[in-house]
């Protein structure tokens, strides 16, 4: 390292300007990667500042089942200060991020505060790539945030509950999702589970049976990364729940009322949810981080940033490889492993010891798409479970990796819930949950 930063040290030209900080460490996120780096060097006594602009870690991989009310908030959102409580080196700060000079390792907040580190740890996650389709950021539902999942929960709910009024026609409701990925079949999956159990326990009539999913994508198949058989195996599942399947056809258009296919298509639909790939955050883009596919970070294979001194990038919000070269796809055990590889090469960088090339452990991949119905590749050779023995060791490793207990034991008992009966007590927190962050009192 290049020079000595004293931990904690503030600084102010006395002339009433923002503040600056300094510090061992900077984090900028707080997803997987970014708390995975935190804990880690907590956990060995270095001064971290974390920053994010929520106060909560979010379990990305569940966020579609708090879209369907399959469980709720508290379940996959866990207060960041609570989870790192006992470690007092580590200091949390709830606040946007508006700029990153990598060359000078600083970070400026949204209220103007400069913060400088030994080291910067950029792990700043991803947002929706709409690809430049006309109308997809104006339409459409993305689905990668809690605020995402709250918001579309909300506005499906409130759709059935307007096509439900006495006074209303009983027309088709539709509802397309883009993106045949593992986040697009399982939300299709949970949706169209849902119409034929919840929606048709609670709503009267044929309010159900006049919904239909749609779900479209470019390419002619459905969980591109998993095997033949497996997709095969979810397309049967999808089609016999009785969501209609657009595929090998991309969508060049989103409209209020549907999407338009590139053959001409027209797709009607109520609502769109944007499945459809991530990106690099804007953040990045005048950082002076070298940026490469998908607006990603370009890492070497210690996972820094080359001819940047003290800089890291992970999760999400770097272009990974793995010991061949390959590029890593953007999950959440990438960017959990990433976070823990980096905090072990950041100490070595803090003690004088050379870093390390990352190390990935594949453990396989898996995908939810029905009641007792998934798929699981296991281990880096892909052994193939599928069925209700895949269902059940998709709610095992899930349950296994979220942050807290108590988020376990909530997560099992709305699973619980759900299988066994038609209950969905989530619809209701997400009507308020979407009223309070609209501004509006609830009820």
């Amino acid at each position: 390292m290049e020079d000595d930063v004293q931990t904690g040290d503030n600084t102010s030209d006395g002339s009433g300007s923002a503040q600056t900080t300094r510090w061992d460490v900077i984090v900028v996120g707080g997803g997987f990667a970014g708390v995975a780096t935190a804990q880690q060097l907590g956990q060995a006594g270095v001064d971290v500042l974390l920053i994010d602009a929520n106060d909560y870690h979010q379990f990305q991989p569940l966020l579609y089942q708090v879209a369907t009310s399959q469980i709720g908030i508290t379940e996959v959102a866990r207060p960041l200060r609570s989870m790192f409580r006992r470690q007092e080196t580590v200091r949390v700060a709830i606040s946007e991020v508006t700029r990153i000079d990598a060359a000078a390792r600083t970070v400026t907040l949204d209220d103007g505060s400069v913060c400088t580190g030994r080291v910067l740890v950029v792990a700043t996650g991803a947002q929706a790539n709409f690809f430049g389709i006309t109308g997809a950021a104006e339409y459409s539902y993305p689905l990668y945030s809690l605020d995402d999942a709250v918001r579309l929960a909300g506005a499906m709910l409130t759709a059935l509950d307007e096509a439900d009024r006495l006074s209303a026609p009983r027309d088709p409701i539709d509802l397309v999702v883009v993106g045949g990925g593992a986040t697009g079949v399982e939300f299709a999956g949970a949706v169209a589970e849902s119409l034929a159990s919840a929606v048709a326990a609670v709503f009267p009539g044929d309010l159900a049976a006049r919904t239909t999913v749609h779900l479209v994508d470019m390419v002619p198949t459905v969980l591109g990364p998993f095997s033949e058989k497996s997709q095969k195996y979810a397309r049967g599942v999808l089609e016999s729940a009785g969501v209609r399947l657009h595929l090998g056809k991309g969508v060049t258009e989103v409209h209020g009322d549907g999407v338009t296919l590139e053959d001409g298509t027209r797709v009607p639909a109520r609502m769109v949810v944007w499945a459809g790939g991530l990106k690099g955050r804007d953040v990045l883009a005048d950082s002076g981080l070298p940026l490469g596919r998908g607006g990603r970070v370009d890492v070497a294979p210690d996972l820094t940033v080359a001819e940047l001194d003290g800089v890291y990038a992970l999760g999400d919000s770097a272009n990974i490889t793995d010991g061949k070269g390959r590029a890593l796809p953007q999950l959440g055990s990438v960017a959990q492993q990433s976070g823990k590889w980096a905090a072990r090469n950041i100490l070595a960088d803090l003690s004088g010891r050379p870093r390390t090339p990352f190390a990935y452990r594949d453990k396989g991949i898996m995908a939810m798409i029905g009641r007792g119905a998934a798929v699981a590749e296991v281990g880096p050779r892909r052994w193939q479970i599928k069925g209700p023995l895949a269902f059940i060791a998709w709610l095992g490793v899930h349950a296994a990796l979220l942050s807290g207990v108590w988020q376990r034991v909530g997560a099992a008992a709305s699973w619980s819930v759900g299988y066994f009966t038609k209950y969905r007590p989530q619809a209701m927190i997400a009507h308020v949950a979407q009223d309070l962050r609209q501004g509006r009192p609830p009820g």
